[in-house]
């Protein structure tokens, strides 16, 4: 397996397909998945001449179950560690939920020539929790639910998510796929309980305002409005008027997981953004 080691010895997974003098996208996924979540994507943009990479943050999937580093900063860097071996320059990060917050925390300190553009998807920037300059965010209790779940039976947990919220199968009328359900199920219970858990409060508590108005590349900020893990209302606007030079692609009734849904739909834009 490609791997890449961290400065305190942490070793990241990473995929590489394609072309090496394709332009790079690099995925970043959501919590508490894996690379594999892109996978639908990183078909597409290959079979349109792209060099695609997509990692396992640590603690997830294939990388290495650390006993720290779980928090923004240490995620943005182990992306620079990758960025760095592979010598990505002018590439697009597309970061989905946990993934756009870590996308935001590496463009906003990225080396100059490395980031051409970015996409947050779903994601959890500016800051998901409640606080007295966030007042429209969710209670932390929310979080706390999650990590009380967690604890009490993470595989149940990891069922009841995907079967719900995340794709939108408690909405009526959802086409539900076991399939999909069963690959969330088999990314989430191969990473770490601990790093799972930690990355809650990374997710929910850090407020990537400073990063957003520090990045000077386009950003296409897409976002379902009815994703019930990240509210709409809380996050893709509030980006968009944080960034230098963003534009919001909003989804009528679009769930969380709409990169795994509607793929049809959200491939062609992410395309025809990075070719603009």
């Amino acid at each position: 397996m490609s791997k890449v080691t961290t400065s305190d010895g942490t070793s990241i997974f990473y995929k590489d397909w394609g072309p090496r003098d394709g332009q790079p996208v690099v995925f970043h996924h959501g919590w508490p998945l894996s690379a594999d979540d892109w996978d639908n994507q990183m078909l597409f943009f290959l079979a349109e001449g792209y060099r695609v990479i997509a990692h396992d943050r640590r603690g997830h999937g294939r990388s290495s179950q650390s006993q720290s580093g779980h928090e923004m900063d240490t995620y943005a860097a182990d992306v620079a560690a990758v960025t760095d071996a592979l010598d990505l320059r002018e590439a697009v990060h597309i970061g989905h939920s946990t993934g756009g917050g870590e996308v935001a925390r590496y463009v906003a300190r990225a080396k100059p020539g490395r980031v051409a553009k970015a996409v947050l998807v779903g994601a959890v920037p500016p800051i998901m929790v409640r606080t007295p300059s966030n007042p429209g965010g969710l209670p932390i209790e929310v979080f706390d639910g999650f990590r009380a779940s967690l604890v009490a039976n993470r595989a149940q947990f990891y069922r009841d998510v995907p079967s719900g919220p995340f794709y939108g199968y408690n909405r009526p009328g959802a086409e539900v796929s076991q399939g999909v359900i069963d690959n969330w199920w088999r990314q989430g219970m191969r990473g770490a309980a601990n790093a799972h858990y930690e990355c809650i409060k990374a997710f929910s508590e850090t407020d990537f305002t400073e990063d957003l108005k520090a990045i000077d590349v386009p950003v296409l900020v897409a976002h379902g409005t009815d994703d019930q893990i990240v509210p709409y209302d809380d996050s893709a606007p509030l980006s968009v008027e944080l960034l230098k030079n963003g534009r919001l692609k909003s989804y009528d009734s679009f769930p969380h997981g709409m990169l795994t849904t509607r793929p049809e739909v959200l491939n062609p834009d992410l395309l025809a953004f990075i070719k603009e």
